[in-house]
């Protein structure tokens, strides 16, 4: 008898640090939302463009950077809703994960307006849809305190929007590089035809002035490229570790075991 009463406790001691593990993991997780303040900063950055672009327009393309600064910034809300509830999400999931009560009060309250497809932007109909169920699945979790089951259910309910909001995140990032590819061209452009006009002696004072912002502006664009490569990575790992936690989830009732795919999320 004591061979099956010494498995019988190791079975069980197993079923026990499954679970931890498991809240562990989603803590971990959770502990890196903050990472996603990026692509936040980097919408701003994306709405902000025409200030920046101004000084070096010509008056026909300042006509038309007009028309497309309006459009910027009526879309610039609904990118931060959608950052704003991808970290809501996560926020829910580490309060469940570590004993806590998820408080919809505040940090979500706003998301129930909703938000729109932005053509040209790559925020299509089905990434309003994983928003909306994304918001939705917060209301429903909001207040529950038990912690492995509902970490699993959130985490079975939430997977498919929640990678869908991902995918939107990391759209729209390559989205704003995009643009900040062409805001390069657009201000090194001008500079590298204007500053040879400045060479005469009366405007060496001008002409060095003129090399040394270029100089800034070329070390600015460099550093923003390389802050859009590193927001799409964080974006990336969450969205991999997301789906890790979804393939380990214990089966549903009379359900198959769960798999996950990161291939056919996006566009």
């Amino acid at each position: 008898m004591r061979p099956v009463i010494l498995l019988t406790l190791v079975l069980a001691l197993a079923g026990c640090a499954a679970p931890d593990a498991r809240l562990a993991q989603v803590r971990d997780l959770a502990d890196d939302a903050p990472k996603l303040a990026a692509f936040a900063d980097l919408s701003a950055r994306y709405r902000d463009t025409y200030q920046r672009e101004q000084p070096y327009l010509s008056p026909q393309a300042d006509e038309r950077e007009r028309a497309i600064d309006a459009k910027r910034r009526e879309a610039y809300p609904d990118f931060i809703a959608l950052h704003d509830a991808v970290t809501a999400y996560l926020h829910a999931l580490g309060a469940l994960a570590g004993k806590g009560q998820f408080d919809f009060q505040g940090e979500t309250k706003a998301l129930a307006d909703g938000i729109k497809a932005w053509p040209g932007t790559g925020l299509e109909d089905r990434h309003v849809n994983a928003y909306a169920r994304l918001t939705r699945l917060l209301v429903k979790y909001a207040g529950i305190r038990e912690q492995d089951k509902a970490v699993q259910a959130m985490l079975r309910e939430g997977y498919q929007p929640m990678q869908d909001s991902l995918d939107a995140m990391d759209t729209l990032l390559r989205f704003f590089n995009k643009n900040h590819d062409n805001e390069q061209r657009i201000v090194l452009g001008m500079l590298e035809v204007e500053i040879p006009y400045s060479a005469a002696p009366k405007d060496r004072l001008l002409a060095a002035l003129a090399k040394s912002h270029q100089q800034e502006k070329i070390s600015e664009y460099r550093l923003l490229g390389l802050r859009h490569t590193l927001a799409a990575r964080h974006v990336e790992d969450l969205r991999a570790r997301h789906a890790a936690l979804y393939r380990e989830l214990d089966p549903a009732p009379g359900a198959a075991p769960v798999t996950a795919s990161l291939q056919g999320t996006r566009p």
